[in-house]
């Protein structure tokens, strides 16, 4: 049984993938499960994290969004029994790699998978739902007639992000980084309230987000990364598709929500006295939070349940990639951690 890896070079910059045989699955423990894989998506991997929290191994297990079937339990399990199908994120520290073709996993983080959801759209859907939620519900308290700036609407999570907004009675503003996004967003149904193609350069996008909002400016802003320096300091392709922070800012309304991808965000005083004023927030996204807090993991079963519902309601509809076979996982897997697409790229087994 072969299972993907990867391995991180001296320096930490460059990771190299490879398929490595697996011994048998050993005897399972008490609260965990053993799944047969049916399908994993693919994600780019945050090797800097990973470093952070100490995890330093030869090879480190690939593919952590999965769905799949209960071969067999642990003696304390309770949630579920063999030939279910459920699906889950693997945690951090797994030991088995979701590219593979049966996994162990702690049964609090599965949930069982609805009926009508294939296995690549539980899959391909699950880690940027919980993002979604994380990002709109739990750090800027969305609620009906708020409106939301969405940026990068085009991109897998953009794309949940407008769809969770909409069903919850937002009004969605968006940005599109090329003409093909642009038409993307523009063909969504319901419709998005504006889309800025920033793919030129020259929109303004806090401008338009106030003359959008009759100058009060937005409540909520998901943003896909910030420029934090000048113009001579950023790299071009930076320069041409991302907002400067004081953009956010800017057009922030009183009282607003910045949820931030940006790890490495840094705020001037001046910044800071900006956002005092408007009694303004920023939280950071980051979904890991709850693989490494024990005290919010029914929050975090509720949100994975909870995506899978609306998944199967119709509410998510994820953009897909034609699904792969497991061997070309690993030519896969370089390009998505060099460059993730527009559509998530799902493994089916």
């Amino acid at each position: 049984m072969k299972g993907l890896y990867f391995q991180k070079s001296s320096t930490n910059e460059e990771i190299t993938f490879v398929f490595q045989e697996r011994e048998n699955l050993p005897v399972l423990e008490d609260n965990y499960v053993r799944l047969q894989v049916k399908a994993c998506a693919l994600s780019q991997i945050n090797t800097k994290l990973l470093t952070e929290m100490k995890m330093e191994k030869d090879f480190f297990p690939v593919g952590r969004e999965i769905a799949g079937i209960v071969l067999d339990v642990g003696s304390k399990v309770s949630f579920f029994q063999p030939d279910d199908e459920v699906v889950g994120i693997l945690p951090l520290d797994s030991e088995d790699p979701g590219l593979c073709e049966a996994v162990r996993v702690h049964e609090h983080y599965l949930v069982h998978k609805p009926e009508k959801v294939t296995w690549t759209e539980a899959a391909g859907t699950i880690r940027d739902g919980v993002r979604a939620y994380t990002a709109l519900h739990y750090l800027s308290h969305l609620s009906p007639g708020k409106s939301v700036l969405i940026m990068d609407g085009a991109s897998a999570l953009g794309m949940i992000a407008i769809q969770l907004a909409h069903h919850r009675g937002a009004k969605v503003i968006s940005t599109a980084g090329s003409l093909e996004d642009k038409q993307c967003l523009e063909r969504l149904r319901p419709s998005i309230a504006r889309v800025i193609d920033v793919s030129s350069g020259k929109a303004h996008v806090a401008e338009s987000c106030l003359e959008e909002t009759g100058g009060l400016g937005v409540d909520i802003v998901l943003d896909a990364g910030v420029r934090l320096y000048s113009k001579d300091d950023e790299p071009a392709v930076k320069l041409q598709l991302l907002p400067h922070k004081h953009d956010i800012i800017t057009l922030l309304g009183v009282g607003g929500h910045w949820v931030t991808t940006e790890e490495n965000l840094q705020l001037d005083p001046p910044d800071s006295h900006c956002l005092f004023l408007k009694g303004a927030t920023v939280a950071f996204l980051n979904d890991e939070v709850w693989n490494l807090s024990n005290v919010q993991q029914g929050k975090y079963l509720c949100i994975l349940k909870d995506v899978m519902e609306k998944l199967s309601t119709g509410v998510f509809r994820p953009q897909l990639d034609e699904p792969i076979p497991l061997y070309e996982a690993k030519v896969s897997m370089e390009v998505v951690q060099k460059n993730p697409g527009r559509k998530k790229q799902v493994v089916q087994f």
